[in-house]
């Protein structure tokens, strides 16, 4: 992890830039897809959901989540990508699932620049990367 100052336009940017999005998300899809078959089970797709961070003790509390409640919630989270509910995922809902989801915590973060703490090989730190690249060229 590491801290890093970012607003909603760095992710706007980075989405919009179809190149270095659409390559982000097939290259995050195959490693992602651990049995090659070209999409992403439940099981697989499960590692991705923990990284959202979505109960307290994610954020250091002792409160420890509730399973079911957990697993109801990753559940739907699962459903937005499974757009023809056929349970399992494929690149093209993926990458549409991936950039509704960057878009709307663009929406929700704003204009004004925030620190955050990100993980090293996370979506929003391809953004805040991609931008210091280009401020940098």
């Amino acid at each position: 992890m590491s801290v890093e100052l970012l607003d909603g336009a760095t992710i706007v940017n980075f989405v919009e830039d179809e190149e270095a999005f659409n390559g982000w998300i097939r290259e995050h899809f195959s490693r992602l897809d651990t049995d090659g078959d070209g999409f992403l089970s439940y099981a697989e797709m499960l590692k991705e959901l923990h990284t959202l961070r979505v109960s307290e003790a994610d954020f250091g509390t002792d409160v420890k989540p509730d399973a079911d409640e957990l697993s109801c919630l990753y559940g739907a989270v699962f459903g937005q990508f499974d757009r023809d509910s056929n349970g399992k995922v494929d690149v093209d809902e993926f990458m549409m699932g991936m950039k509704n989801m960057m878009l709307a915590i663009a929406e929700g973060m704003g204009f004004l620049p925030i620190q955050m703490a990100l993980e090293k090989d996370g979506f929003l730190m391809k953004a805040v990367q991609r931008e210091a690249a280009k401020a940098f060229a």
